[in-house]
């Protein structure tokens, strides 16, 4: 593609400036991985393997415009379980009947998440984009509908159009990051991508106790309840008009070198169960499938039940457990975006990880032993420590995977590791419920500081093979080659020979 070419397909929103020509006609990309070549003519001189790439500022409202609409599907998974409490009395369920509320998120995502990494290979980004905000828009529309105590069962399908919602929203943070962005900056964008699953995940801590109040009217109650679902109906419905309108499938000239390479596989070359087989047989890989299934299984389990574990020791303190969950979220939130800016800067991908993997093992010991203390200013500072190392881990996961499995598609490795957290969380949600009841929350948590153990020795057995990583460097590598080629005409010469005699 020339340089003309380039400049009249970016739209008036898009950087104008990323392309330039220098004093010599050599074309150069500004702010983006490294300089390489834009034009067609480089397969004369000696640079066949390199492809141009390029930055868009749409790559911006593209991540920002998922984290909102994942906000508004992982806020919903905890809307019931914060105030288990006074929906057990409003449907007249049991309080494990509740959890399933929350449980559902995990139970639905197994079976389907490979049919939907299948559909995103096939049809990309945009298809998957407007089938999650259709489904999550539907269930908080049913929700509204739901609200007579007779009407569990329509609540419940509610519920599990949005838990259906999350199967095609967990897996794509890592792909957005990949297809969207620069090799310096893929990291905090997947972090930013989860930035929004935990901050809605915050905000459904935080907002239920206080638009529900714990009030022994029916009517008055259902009142409460109604609000709250129209309003999270509303911004659902607001957010699948903006994606429709705005969301875009991937910018027309790819990133890095990295994404040009997987865009040049022809299609009828990709085959989606050679890839499943292919990760299968990762062991690096399915060993970062079971650690992370193991600490994402023990936040879940911890979310799930905070309601409980808190009215134990404090009654009647509805809303200061909606608080404390929204202290470790936001505590997480912070962890994820210094995480990523980390790995963008340093690329130590399993020092990292085994550090805060390790770290949010010793978080969860010193939320166990503070928690029955009397003092809720202590469980406050402790369950902050534990959701910056615990959720902090989330985009380590998905970024070290992708290192792991390149040139393998993000969606189907980041469904891997979510099936994994679903089906642990399911398992540890149950266990540690079963625990509390009868032997206590220090015994219950105990049990999940145990396989956070686990799964920490696990993780520094992990090789770290970091192949995404050696992809871009060997690009860079032959960016500087050809430049050098450019700058000195005999060197290239002599590159141009040698690449004849090889052929």
């Amino acid at each position: 593609m020339s340089e003309k070419q380039a400049l009249e397909d970016t739209k008036p929103n898009e950087d104008q400036s990323v392309w330039k020509a220098d004093s010599d006609n050599h074309v150069k990309l500004e702010g983006g991985d490294a300089a390489k070549p834009g034009d067609d003519s480089s397969e004369g001189n000696g640079s066949e393997g390199l492809q141009a790439t390029r930055l868009y500022h749409r790559r911006w409202v593209i991540v920002f415009l998922f984290s909102l609409y994942s906000l508004s599907n992982s806020y919903q998974w905890i809307q019931y379980g914060i105030i288990s409490n006074i929906f057990t009395k409003f449907y007249s369920v049991d309080a494990f009947t509740i959890d399933w509320m929350s449980m559902i998120y995990m139970l639905t995502y197994i079976p389907f998440i490979f049919p939907v990494t299948w559909l995103l290979d096939k049809k990309g980004l945009r298809v998957i984009a407007l089938i999650a905000t259709a489904l999550n828009c539907a269930g908080t529309w049913i929700k509204v509908a739901s609200v007579r105590p007779n009407l569990f069962s329509v609540t419940f399908l509610g519920q599990f159009c949005c838990s259906f919602a999350q199967v095609f929203i967990l897996g794509m943070p890592s792909r957005i990051a990949s297809v969207w962005f620069g090799s310096e900056e893929v990291s905090t964008a997947c972090s930013i991508g989860v930035f929004g699953n935990q901050l809605g995940i915050a905000i459904g801590f935080l907002v239920p106790p206080i638009l529900v109040p714990n009030v022994d009217d029916m009517e008055e109650l259902a009142h409460h309840i109604r609000i709250m679902f129209y309003i999270t109906a509303g911004v659902a419905t607001l957010l699948f008009v903006l994606v429709v309108l705005v969301f875009q499938e991937r910018p027309k000239i790819p990133p890095t070198q990295a994404q040009a390479t997987a865009r040049s596989i022809p299609p009828e070359q990709y085959s989606y169960i050679a890839s499943i087989r292919s990760l299968l047989r990762n062991k690096p890989f399915m060993l970062l499938v079971i650690t992370y299934g193991l600490n994402v299984g023990c936040f879940y389990a911890v979310g799930t039940l905070l309601n409980r574990m808190i009215i134990v020791h404090y009654p009647g303190e509805e809303v200061n457990a909606g608080r404390i969950g929204l202290t470790i979220v936001i505590a997480g939130m912070v962890g994820s975006l210094i995480c990523g800016i980390w790995l963008d800067r340093t690329k130590t991908y399993k020092q990292t990880t085994v550090a805060v993997y390790l770290l949010s093992l010793v978080g969860m010991i010193v939320y166990a032993a503070t928690l029955s203390l009397g003092h809720l200013w202590v469980v406050f500072i402790t369950a902050g420590v534990l959701g910056f190392f615990m959720t902090g881990y989330l985009p380590l996961g998905f970024e070290f995977a992708v290192e792991l499995t390149y040139p393998e598609s993000e969606g189907t490795s980041s469904g891997l590791l979510n099936c994994s957290a679903q089906v642990f969380g399911i398992i540890f949600t149950i266990c540690q419920g079963k625990i509390i009841d009868d032997y206590g929350t220090l015994a219950g948590n105990i049990f999940l500081c145990v396989f956070l153990l686990i799964g920490t020795i696990m993780t520094a057995l992990i090789k770290s093979d970091l192949r995404r990583q050696n992809a871009n460097l060997q690009a860079k590598a032959a960016a500087e080659r050809h430049k050098s080629g450019q700058d000195y005409g005999a060197t290239s010469l002599i590159s141009k020979q040698q690449t004849s005699s090889q052929a």
